[in-house]
């Protein structure tokens, strides 16, 4: 069979032609198939696989680029992670998003466990799922919450519940530790005695209740001061006993005053519903409280969020993959060193259990402001563990230190550096549209970054559009 080869020219009518510029026919080859194929794809290297979430058309060869850390694992990626960094503006949100979006109508579950500005609420009510609005006068979340669990438990072989009450007790002074190390806890790790005496202190009032324990029942554990408390702290009197627990049963009862009141100090009001297509736990209602309070209630709901589905899968109630967003990291890094820990324990195991995790942040000065060796370097591990890197808009600063971490070449530091913006303010003070929305380069491993736009559709627009408000804002001014 032959083929026909076209090679073309590009030309220009010289100036007084009357003639605009265009393209030359060039000369027409024939060739056999066999002959021509390995001309093809001529200079370029081949796209990713046409599998997955379609993102958009490859700004280089205008190919389509699709996405598939889900479907890749074992093929071109290890851990279904994603790393998702851009300047504010440039369209994180909207492209992990696309890819709940396409996920879900492959018939993955979209958790959204710490929903800051509410943005994904549109979405996740658009597919039919749960919404849950963290707040004063709005839902409570108790983060001792066994989840699933409490239904199931006493259903099991009485070893298997042993176990498991284990289990859930392990996670809820991990949980209170992490809080702990919080700026509205101790602000720092919890020290070894600390750590037992509360750790015993939430044994204790689990096996006395029914129902699950709340953090004010923690409390008044450790102010009673049982002698089996004494015993963990190798004690022999109430006045050292009180000596060693006096702050950090304080700093307990401060994440239940205050700003943090009501919000995680009394049972769940409204439980995860595991068999919805999708659902959100919407922190909005406390924004306006401060990073510090934001960040104490990523920690609460990601844990929260993850126990329960971790749960749901022990006990076979839950087999469906999962898409996970993690959005605005960077509120949660600077709560501090339990933070670190809690992100480090919550993504480590994401491939085995058929979840994609979606970590979404906006600079990497975040995990290398941390205030030791060992949390910079967990932290940054987070990246490390995501064979997916996907780079929207980013200063050359900021693309050096992500090369330091991710090798990236000098071409495609040089392409996403292009679509950064100094800023995006205009003259008149209100914000302008970023001139690198939407343009993204994907890597998978070492692999050629593969750069491609993305485009919102009718549909995508009206259920996610952040700039939605901002605009509304400006009009009514």
């Amino acid at each position: 069979m032959n083929a026909k080869v076209v090679a073309p020219r590009r030309g220009w009518r010289g100036a007084g032609s009357g003639r605009s510029p265009h393209a030359d026919k060039g000369a027409v080859y024939l060739g056999t198939t066999s002959e021509v194929a390995g001309l093809y794809p001529f200079v370029l290297g081949a796209p990713l696989p046409p599998e997955g979430v379609p993102i958009g058309t490859d700004l280089l060869t205008r190919e389509m680029v699709c996405f598939d850390p889900q479907g890749w694992v074992g093929r071109l990626v290890q851990n279904p992670g994603v790393w998702i960094m851009a300047q504010p503006g440039a369209g994180k949100s909207a492209i992990a998003k696309r890819i709940s979006l396409v996920y879900s109508s492959y018939g993955s579950m979209i958790i959204v466990p710490g929903d800051v500005k509410g943005e994904y609420a549109p979405l996740v009510k658009g597919l039919g799922g749960q919404v849950v609005s963290i707040g004063r006068g709005l839902d409570r979340l108790n983060p001792l919450d066994s989840g699933p669990m409490k239904r199931k438990l006493h259903l099991l072989p009485e070893d298997r519940q042993q176990v498991l009450r284990a289990e859930i007790n392990g996670r809820r002074s991990d949980l209170l530790h992490a809080l702990l190390a919080t700026p509205h806890g101790l602000g720092r790790r919890p020290t070894a005695p600390e750590a037992n005496v509360v750790g015993a202190a939430v044994e204790r009032v689990s096996e006395a209740l029914s129902d699950d324990p709340v953090i004010p029942d923690v409390v008044r554990v450790l102010r009673e001061g049982p002698k089996e408390l004494w015993a963990k702290l190798l004690v022999d009197n109430v006045d050292d006993y009180r000596a060693l627990v006096r702050e950090v049963t304080l700093a307990l009862e401060n994440l239940c005053q205050g700003p943090l009141a009501g919000l995680f100090d009394g049972p769940t009001t409204q439980p995860l519903d595991l068999d919805a297509p999708a659902l959100s736990v919407d922190l909005s209602a406390i924004l306006t409280a401060g990073d510090q309070v934001v960040a104490a209630g990523l920690l609460a709901t990601w844990a929260f969020a993850y126990g329960a589905i971790d749960s749901a899968r022990a006990l076979g109630m839950m087999n469906r993959p999962a898409v996970i967003v993690l959005d605005e990291m960077w509120r949660a890094l600077r709560a501090g060193p339990g933070m670190v820990d809690a992100m480090d324990g919550m993504t480590r195991l994401n491939r085995n259990k058929g979840e994609v995790t979606l970590l979404i942040t906006h600079s990497l000065r975040d995990p290398e402001s941390l205030p030791t060796p060992e949390d910079r370097a967990k932290a940054l591990g987070l990246m490390d563990r995501c064979d997916s890197l996907i780079l929207g808009a980013l200063s050359a600063g900021e693309l050096e230190r992500v090369n330091q971490q991710r090798p990236l070449t000098t071409e495609e530091q040089g392409l996403v550096a292009s679509w950064s913006a100094p800023s995006i303010t205009g003259v008149d003070g209100t914000n302008q549209r970023h001139p690198g929305r939407g343009k993204v380069l994907i890597k998978i491993g070492t692999r050629a970054g593969a750069p491609a736009r993305l485009d919102l559709t009718e549909a995508e627009t009206q259920l996610y559009d952040t700039d939605k408000a901002m605009r509304r804002k400006v009009s009514s001014e």
